[in-house]
């Protein structure tokens, strides 16, 4: 639904979509440092959890569809189109490891020690058994971790800001000549038909869906995998680091890797390049160098992972125009319904990881894991991640647009605005000869 507000604001200053990410901006600060602010009532804190976490990402929503479909508008080639989405797509992940690492050395400060799993797993009621641990736990321990991640959550909402600042400041958006003609508004409804019936949306998303599913279970089972199976308690933040920095400096790349061959086989190579990577981690003895190794090459693997799904989605709305020539304004739907499935695929990943684990036996917070879990694991950021790729670049397969398609399009792009500035001057000249 933030593509048919986006698609429905009126004309300003400042554009259609920039003030989106300038008003959403305070809010989700505020609300992401409520996320970490415990209140002091005896109930109900599993609800303040739910409902400013809610808000967040829906104001996390407003903010990246509208900066994610600015690519549409700061250019009209698309080799400048996929500049900009490379440098974004660094400035993301470099963002990312840079969250990771305050969060991470703040919060790390705090020695919250772990529970030996011996005392309770051998109980029928292991739930009730944690729940006198807790009660035992160091109240001191607890009021120290609480106030780390606040200050955390302030250091990363005034990075929030700045970047937000940056981004008003130093971004304009440029309209095609016949959308700022066109006095039609444009139906949300009519345009979610013609995006949804468009073959190479539907199937640049089937493909992705995959793929995006297999990383997020290894984001988000990484820490857990390299904590209990691998027994890296005290430097899995650095082997995260790791791979995010990999990640970091290959997404140029990457870039220079589909100018020069093709973003369908940039897709093949950079994401299959994983696959050993991830079935070396699960099959290799517990090896803190051979991790790190691993964890540098994964991040080569997770680089385009990031880049190349942002950088073929602007070739698909090219396609749309050109199909559809006299239909305007449905950029903000392409971009929302994209984000929609990225945070689909995360929602996905996390259930499957908390299923997996709960019936496994995890155990929160304990020192050691049983034998079910770190089994568990190594499915969850080895096999299951293989198995998703694969279906992926299978499906992927069937997207229509390789390089000779993509040149083809920008030719008849080009072709149709200098039509469509021809008539434009000439009514223009018309108009004047009349008045």
């Amino acid at each position: 639904m933030v593509g048919f507000f986006i698609s429905k604001t009126p004309w300003t200053r400042l554009g259609r979509l920039m003030p989106w990410i300038i008003f959403s901006t305070p809010f989700a600060v505020i609300s992401y440092f409520l996320i970490w602010f415990v209140p002091d009532i005896s109930s109900g804190q599993v609800m303040w959890y739910l409902i400013f976490y809610c808000i967040f990402q829906t104001l996390v929503t407003c903010f990246h569809v509208p900066y994610s479909a600015l690519t549409m508008f700061i250019s009209r080639e698309q080799s400048e189109r996929d500049s900009a989405t490379a440098y974004r797509m660094t400035v993301e992940v470099l963002g990312t490891v840079l969250g990771t690492a305050i969060q991470g050395q703040i919060v790390g400060k705090v020695d919250t020690p772990c529970i030996e799993s011996p005392l309770f797993i051998g109980k029928t009621n292991s739930s009730v058994a944690m729940e006198e641990l807790n009660m035992t736990h160091d109240t001191g321990s607890l009021t120290d971790t609480r106030n780390a991640y606040m200050i955390a959550a302030g250091v990363i909402g005034g990075l929030y800001i700045l970047c937000a600042i940056i981004l008003s400041v130093g971004v304009r958006e440029k309209r095609e000549a016949s959308e700022l003609q066109s006095d039609e508004p444009v139906s949300f409804f009519r345009g979610l038909k013609l995006v949804m019936n468009h073959g190479a949306y539907i199937k640049l998303i089937v493909g992705f869906l995959f793929t995006s599913l297999a990383f997020m279970l290894l984001e988000g089972n990484f820490a857990l995998f390299c904590t209990y199976t691998l027994g890296f308690r005290n430097e899995f933040q650095n082997i995260l680091l790791a791979i995010m920095l990999s990640a970091t400096l290959t997404i140029p790349l990457w870039q220079w890797f589909l100018t020069r061959f093709g973003k369908k086989t940039a897709v093949y190579v950079g994401i299959s390049s994983a696959i050993p990577f991830l079935i070396m981690v699960a099959v290799l003895d517990s090896n803190l160098i051979v991790t790190y190794i691993v964890a540098v090459a994964a991040g080569i693997s997770v680089a385009a992972a990031f880049l190349l799904p942002w950088s073929m989605l602007p070739d698909v709305v090219d396609d749309f125009k050109l199909q559809h020539p006299n239909s305007h304004g449905h950029e903000a739907i392409f971009f929302s319904f994209y984000v929609f499935f990225t945070k689909f695929t995360s929602g996905v990943s996390l259930g499957i990881s908390t299923l997996s684990l709960d019936f496994a036996g995890y155990q929160t917070r304990g020192c050691s894991q049983p034998k079910e879990v770190n089994f568990t694991l190594k499915m969850l950021v080895s096999a299951v991640p293989v198995v998703l790729i694969l279906l992926g670049l299978l499906l992927f397969k069937l997207y229509p647009i390789d390089e000779e398609k993509r040149r083809k399009n920008k030719k008849a792009l080009q072709d149709l605005r200098e039509e469509s500035n021809s008539s434009s001057e000439s009514d223009n000249t018309e108009l004047a000869s009349i008045v």
